[in-house]
């Protein structure tokens, strides 16, 4: 316990004469947790709208107040011609127009149909999508207000509606704010935890003073903790802060156990380093560590985690993969913490599953470093 006290306090030496990847360390994913975390975001508001008027009556200026009215439309100034609305569309400058047909309020008043056309920019399909539900929205409330009973309706009977009531649990707001942030632990943890690890590690077999440390009477053991126990503390650290940020910053309730989500975290942190000791055992150079990491694990675990498009929707081989990928199971953890108060025991499966990786992993990544050093 001796030699590996001393090895670790000679690591966390070597981050004190290095100062730069000591900030990089603790500061960048607090960094990266705010620039994502205000710069991601699904929600869909203020889309630039073009509206041209060909009726000019006072219930199409209504129809296009109503689209004013709404957060989810940003209504540009009015067009005069279709070769505008064309220029518009086709430079960007607007991601929905609107072409409002003569004789819209002569047909509302006849209790007829009036024409609207409704062009969409399909370039950006999340925009173009919200753009559609939100003008048909807008239309149908329109259209509810405008409408007048017919006299005839008065005198029978009237039947009953259903008016559901729905109320939406655990992000009323529905923000995707609180969907992503929790998320970006998990992601953030997986860039600096790796990433250093395996970086660290190469950077001394590039030196060679790793070989030089193997050859000491130091065990085998005592050095893989020597190296890895100051990444996990500093992964700690890491992992305090950026859920520091989500509480206070972010205004994110914490729901669940902050001793429960601690725990895991290290059962995370875990499984990243013990990647990240693997990719030094194939890694001669700190520039093949990184591209290694980046393009074989980061971005695969990025797309097929869940952390951006819901696993359920991805192809079905390709959710047979999911399972074997550490953040999937994280992410369910912590937004499971985070936004609905989970347990253990509501979180079974994704900690057996999370358990059973960081173990496999780490044990693997033991066996390789220790026959790569012999």
């Amino acid at each position: 316990m001796t030699r590996l006290f001393a090895f670790i306090r000679k690591e966390f030496l070597q981050f004190k004469r290095d100062p730069k990847m000591l900030a990089m360390s603790i500061l960048s994913p607090l960094l990266q947790l705010i620039l994502l975390g205000y710069a991601a975001s699904f929600d869909i508001s203020h889309i630039p709208t073009a509206v041209w008027d060909r009726d000019g009556s006072a219930m199409s200026r209504s129809y296009i107040d109503a689209f004013q009215a709404s957060d989810a439309f940003k209504v540009l100034s009015p067009l005069q011609s279709r070769e505008e609305l064309v220029r518009r569309l086709d430079t960007g400058e607007a991601a929905l127009a609107l072409i409002i047909e003569e004789g819209f309020q002569s047909h509302i008043l006849a209790g007829e149909s009036p024409k609207v056309a409704a062009l969409v920019d399909g370039t950006d399909t999340n925009t173009a999508t919200s753009g559609l539900f939100y003008s048909g929205e807008v239309t149908k409330s329109f259209v509810q207000r405008s409408r007048k009973p017919p006299l005839t309706s008065l005198m029978t009977h009237k039947a009953g509606q259903v008016v559901p009531r729905m109320r939406v649990t655990f992000n009323q707001s529905l923000e995707s704010r609180y969907f992503l942030v929790p998320g970006i632990l998990g992601l953030v943890l997986m860039i600096i935890t790796m990433t250093l690890t395996s970086l660290a590690i190469v950077k001394e077999k590039e030196k060679g003073t790793l070989e030089q440390v193997m050859v000491t009477p130091v065990k085998g053991w005592e050095v893989i903790l020597g190296k890895l126990i100051p990444f996990a503390v500093i992964g700690m650290i890491d992992v305090l802060l950026v859920i520091g940020a989500a509480v206070f910053l972010f205004g994110i309730p914490l729901k669940g156990s902050l001793a429960l989500l601690l725990a895991l975290s290290f059962l995370y942190l875990l499984s990243m380093l013990g990647l990240g000791l693997f990719i030094s055992t194939i890694s001669r150079t700190q520039q093949q560590a990184m591209l290694t990491a980046v393009f074989f694990i980061i971005t695969p675990m990025v797309f097929l985690s869940g952390f951006i498009f819901p696993v359920r929707n991805m192809p079905e081989g390709i959710q047979l993969v999911t399972p074997l990928l550490p953040l999937k199971h994280y992410l369910e953890i912590i937004r499971g913490i985070f936004l609905r108060g989970a347990g253990i025991r509501q979180l079974w499966a994704p900690v057996s599953a999370l358990a059973v990786l960081s173990l496999g992993i780490f044990s693997v990544s033991l066996l390789r470093f220790r026959k790569s050093s012999e």
